[in-house]
Order: C-alpha cells, then sequence, then structure tokens
C-alpha cells in the first residue's frame, strides 16, 4: 500500500530492520535493559519469535523488489537517518509513528507518515524538539534525562525533576546543541550521553559507512521473482495486484 501511494513521488522503497546487538547497548548497558527483563516475565516464545521474524525478513529480501537492510549493531532508526543524510538530493518519506524521526525533519527533503495516527507527523522546530528530547531522556529506551544518573531505570530510581525553566536557562543562547550551556559537570556528561543516544548525528562513522556500502551493494530481485513467489506461496489475491510491489507499475 505504501510503495503504491508513494512510489511515483519517492521512489525505491527501502525497509529497514533492527538488528538484536546495538552499538547503544555497548555505550550505554542500560539501553532498552527493562525490555529484558519484561521479555524474561513474559509467557512468550522469544526465541522462536525472533527466528520467525529473521526468516520473514529472509524471504522478503531474497524475493520483493526492496532493499532490506539489516546491519549488525545499527537499528532501524540508525539506517533510515544514514540514508536520508547522505542523500540529500532525493525526497524522503519515513512511514513510521517514532516521534525520534522529528528530529531529521531539519532537513527539507524529509517528511514522515505515522501508520498509528493515519497522517503526516510535523513540527514547527524539529531542531528545539531534538534538544528538549536530549534533556529530557527516554524512558521508553531506558534514558533517564541529563539530571539522572545512568541507572534510572534499571535500579527504580526516581527521576531529579526536570522543569521547562530549567530548560530555558540551558538553552537561552540557542536551539543548537553545540551551543547549550550548562555549568555543572556531571549533567553537562549526562547531557552527552543522551545526545549520543538520540541525536541520529551521532551514530559512529563504522556503523553509518556499512549502512551505506550495504545499501549500495545490495540487489534487488527481479520483478518476475516477485510473481513466482506469490504463486508458490498460493496468494491468489496478491497475485492479482502484484504489479503494487513494484517500484514502478508495468507498461500493461
Amino acid at each position: 500500500m505504501y510503495n503504491k501511494r508513494h512510489r511515483n513521488e519517492y521512489g525505491q522503497m527501502v525497509i529497514c530492520v533492527d538488528a538484536r546487538n546495538t552499538w547503544r547497548k555497548e555505550y550505554f548497558p542500560q539501553y532498552k535493559q527493562h525490555r529484558k527483563k519484561n521479555r524474561a516475565e513474559s509467557d512468550t516464545d522469544w526465541t522462536d519469535l525472533f527466528r520467525i521474524i529473521d526468516l520473514i525478513r529472509e524471504e522478503i529480501q531474497a524475493n520483493l523488489p526492496y532493499k532490506v537492510i539489516h546491519i549488525d549493531g545499527a537499528e532501524g532508526d540508525d539506517i533510515i537517518a544514514t540514508l536520508a543524510m547522505d542523500n540529500p538530493d532525493e525526497k524522503h518519506m519515513i512511514i513510521s509513528s517514532d516521534k525520534d524521526f522529528i528530529q531529521l525533519q531539519k532537513y527539507k527533503n524529509v517528511k514522515q507518515f505515522s501508520p498509528i495516527q493515519k497522517k503526516i507527523v510535523t513540527d514547527k522546530n524539529p531542531i528545539r524538539y531534538l534538544l528538549e528530547h536530549v534533556l529530557k531522556g527516554d524512558a521508553g529506551d531506558g534514558i533517564p534525562n541529563v539530571l539522572s544518573p545512568d541507572n534510572s531505570f534499571v535500579d527504580g530510581i526516581r527521576q531529579s525533576p526536570l522543569t521547562q525553566k530549567k530548560i530555558a536557562s540551558w538553552s537561552g543562547i540557542s536551539d543548537e546543541l553545540d551551543l547549550v550551556a550548562i555549568e555543572d559537570k556531571n549533567v553537562y556528561r549526562n547531557f552527552q550521553r543522551n545526545r549520543t543516544l538520540i541525536d541520529l548525528e551521532c551514530i559512529p562513522g563504522v556503523i553509518s559507512t556499512s549502512i551505506i556500502n550495504t545499501y549500495n551493494e545490495q540487489k534487488i530481485p527481479h520483478k518476475m521473482k516477485v510473481l513466482n513467489y506469490l504463486i508458490q506461496k498460493r496468494c491468489k489475491l496478491l497475485v492479482e495486484c502484484v504489479d503494487e510491489f513494484y517500484n514502478q507499475p508495468s507498461a500493461a
């Protein structure tokens, strides 16, 4: 559906997939640790679930006409951001409800559509949004605010309150992250911690290079392979609209 809707304006669709070993966990061991705890307490067979997810990813990459980028150490966010920043002359439509991508809207060639809200995601000042995101942290990813220690979420420590007045006092000079004035060394250290984890311009060079190389080198399966795959899997309804899978509809 999204391919058909956007292919004429935005071109080739790319599927960007999370790897389970991310560079953020190496940099900040507490990153998303609460999710690991929740999985341990769940009745779900996560080993089998991850096996199935890997199988689906491999089948899509082998049979459908899309590039599927999956890089050891990288999250889907890293892949999307790297491809958008590395191709500034091309238009990009991000299909995701993740508000982390709002920061990329500072690039005029980037738009975002939320499949949950069914609308375009916009923000009047994406740079300011990023700044406040870094200062406040991200509870969903286990990143405390800049006033709180690394282990806040892992050990259930209550975070120190962060007021809008305090945020304004730090960012009074400019919305630019490089100009934020924080005198307290520990708070500034936490600011750098959060910026490294949240600011998509802080993706390590080795990760970005691997993403770009994989994207450039990956081949797209021939369009006939799509039809054969759908026939083999007895996807009758999808066979009837196979053109919707292609980057461009066929002349027929």
